[in-house]
């Protein structure tokens, strides 16, 4: 059962940094991302959960692979634009995969009586899928809002350059029903907001 998000419930913000945007460096030579209107989808969210001060939570990424553009280092390192934590709200520095791993995210949000959790931002198939994962595994009510989310193309070991939608669609595809519940960026606004007809239509009685 789908319940309004209220205090019990963070927004979490995975890797929105600047070097997101050097797409060869994820995709090979051909690198490219779907989901362009990511980011705006993503400021909706921030402002909703900040106008109903609820908990918001981000990780940074500062890689320990040589060719990254996400260390704090370099200028790419740096958070987008509007997305720059505030005062009171959790920020975690990692450096794999797992927002989980090697960070007090967990205690942050066992502290702040956080219980739910609504994952957003960069990759869908790297570090949204892993820290997902992770979270449906340590018993938070886990929400993807996979229209808030972004990837880039992969290159099999077949050789097999495989599209964005289709690696964002299959990534969703494993999540959903297993380790979160996956939803729309206009559901969890409206989950926010306590929208019962978001309810309904979230639990599929629609």
């Amino acid at each position: 059962m789908i319940a309004r998000f209220g205090g019990e419930t963070a927004l979490l913000l995975i890797d929105v940094q600047v070097g997101v945007d050097v797409l060869t460096h994820w995709g090979g030579p051909t690198g490219r991302r779907n989901n362009p209107d990511a980011e705006s989808k993503m400021l909706r969210l921030l402002a909703a959960w900040r106008s109903a001060r609820l908990k918001v939570a981000f990780t940074r990424h500062n890689s320990r692979e040589a060719a990254s553009p996400l260390k704090f280092s370099l200028p790419t390192g740096a958070q987008k634009p509007g997305f720059e934590p505030v005062a009171g709200e959790i920020v975690v520095e990692k450096d794999v995969n797992s927002g989980f791993i090697g960070t007090d995210l967990e205690i942050q949000l066992r502290r702040a009586n956080i219980s739910r959790l609504a994952i957003v931002g960069f990759f869908t198939n790297f570090c949204v899928e892993t820290t997902t994962r992770m979270a449906g595994n340590l018993g938070f009510d886990t929400y993807l809002v996979e229209d808030c989310c972004s990837t880039s193309n992969r290159v099999g070991p077949d050789g097999v350059d495989r599209d964005p939608e289709l690696v964002h669609a299959m990534t969703v595809a494993n999540l959903h029903g297993e380790f979160c519940t996956a939803i729309k960026c206009s559901d969890a606004l409206g989950l926010v907001t306590a929208d019962n007809s978001q309810l309904l239509r979230c639990q599929g009685n629609e």
